[in-house]
């Protein structure tokens, strides 16, 4: 369907977006200026809301708000944001009745007109899904960058032309509805996450497996060979399968040599793309992300433009991102460490000597076990805030190469006691890193706020 049949089809139709967030706010305009009949739900108030609610009552929108905003969902077409559960009991009964249940992305995916390439991954994705967007530009290309990482791409969709590209990140949340899949897709690795908000790790497994379940023979996926989840889902892969490691060659794919060069290996030639030096971002998950995006591109993208990018990209905010260096002591923010797998495989492996950790935050209700172990390995003073305060020391004392002392274990009521512990501990030489392993929420509304205290908080010294 084209565009412009979609806006007719949508039109004197009653349409309910449920959350006044991000992603919905532009759509919820664009549905509105379109002639549907649109009421907008939210769990704020109108105080709340402030100016919000002014606009949208401008436009004609009626507003649900307060505790009660998914009762009665009569409207014949619901677009849920993403991070709303997709097995809510109020939308599995709305569902039952008949009425559509979808989101920005499911909708998108029907009507973009251009090749359409999709991370997911429980890390990385976001570092990944910016590599490809660099390289593509490189290459000359226009670029709607979108999903989880930028604007909403629907309300775009009148400036995409069949000549350019979209590069989306795509969550569990937003992949555990859809029924189409990407002509490029990426899936950077599975490891626990977000099981506060999936009824269980299978069902987690199960959205991510969704962005190459429905593509076709034309289509290409991209999985981590190294990551027992993911090489799993080779078998489910209907068109070409690439595969990266950094562990062993791959027969179809990107690969690590002892030269540690990234090797393309394609119907049984070999093809050097770049050296892992020639990435300018730090660390071993990094050179995956490379990897990762050489396989989603071989063959649009010219080795040189990947070269150049791997030299000039400087990284996205908050992952692993240098803040400042004071008396000899150097700041990093990396809030991005939202899950313990996150912090283990990126902050604790850049460098060759013991952090000073700032860790902590929400709970995913995620296992800290193994965590504990790479804590004693990496990290000389811990500084705990947050929810998962006790859990952390617990896994950490749990750890078989656990001393008393190793590490040193220091408890802070904010991130601002924090920082100032941290500078305290410090002597000339050492790294104080903000990885928490955790999510915001007890403390912060995402990780990108908490980054962003971290650093001022830093600059502040």
């Amino acid at each position: 369907m084209d565009i412009q049949s979609f806006y007719h089809s949508i039109n004197g139709k009653t349409v309910g977006f449920l959350g006044i967030g991000g992603s919905n706010l532009p759509l919820i305009k664009m549905f509105a200026q379109h002639g549907a009949v649109v009421s907008a739900r939210d769990r704020r108030t109108e105080e709340k809301l402030g100016k919000t609610a002014d606009d949208l009552k401008q436009l004609g929108v009626t507003l649900r708000l307060g505790d009660d905003y998914l009762q009665d969902l009569n409207e014949e077409i619901l677009f849920r944001t993403p991070g709303m559960r997709y097995y809510l009991p109020e939308l599995v009964a709305a569902r039952k009745r008949g009425i559509v249940v979808t989101s920005e992305m499911e909708v998108f995916f029907d009507l973009c007109p251009c090749k359409i390439y999709a991370v997911t991954g429980s890390d990385g994705k976001t570092t990944t899904t910016t590599i490809l967007s660099e390289m593509l530009k490189a290459e000359g290309k226009t670029v709607h960058l979108g999903g989880n990482i930028g604007n909403p791409l629907l309300p775009e969709i009148e400036n995409i032309r069949p000549q350019d590209a979209a590069v989306v990140e795509l969550s569990s949340f937003q992949l555990i509805s859809m029924r189409r899949s990407p002509d490029v897709a990426v899936v950077t690795n599975v490891s626990p996450n977000h099981l506060d908000m999936h009824k269980d790790m299978q069902e987690y497994i199960d959205a991510k497996r969704n962005i190459l379940l429905h593509q076709n023979a034309f289509a290409r996926a991209v999985v981590n060979a190294d990551n027992a989840i993911t090489a799993g889902f080779v078998k489910d892969i209907r068109g070409e399968t690439l595969c990266f490691s950094r562990k062993a060659k791959c027969e179809r794919g990107a690969w690590l040599n002892d030269k540690n060069e990234i090797v393309m290996t394609l119907n049984g030639t070999d093809t050097p793309v770049m050296n892992a030096s020639d990435i300018k971002i730090p660390g071993g998950h990094n050179i995956e992300n490379y990897m990762a995006a050489i396989c989603a591109l071989w063959g649009t993208v010219k080795i040189e433009n990947m070269v150049r990018v791997a030299k000039a990209f400087g990284g996205v905010e908050h992952r692993s991102e240098f803040v400042r260096e004071l008396d000899g002591v150097k700041y990093y923010n990396d809030s991005i460490g939202t899950t313990p797998s996150r912090t283990m495989n990126g902050m604790l492996k850049l460098f060759d000597r013991k952090l000073i950790l700032i860790a902590g935050g929400y709970d995913k209700k995620i296992p800290f076990d193994s965590f504990g172990t790479a804590v004693v390995e990496h990290v000389k003073t811990l500084v705990l805030i947050g929810a998962t305060a006790d859990k952390i020391e617990e896994s950490v004392k749990a750890a078989p190469n656990y001393r008393s002392g190793s590490p040193k274990i220091l408890r802070a009521q904010s991130l601002e006691q924090a920082v100032r512990l941290c500078r305290e501990e410090a002597v000339a030489g050492d790294i104080v890193a903000l990885s928490p392993a955790c999510a915001s929420f007890d403390m912060f509304p995402n990780y990108e706020t908490r980054g962003e205290e971290f650093k001022r908080l830093v600059n502040l010294l």
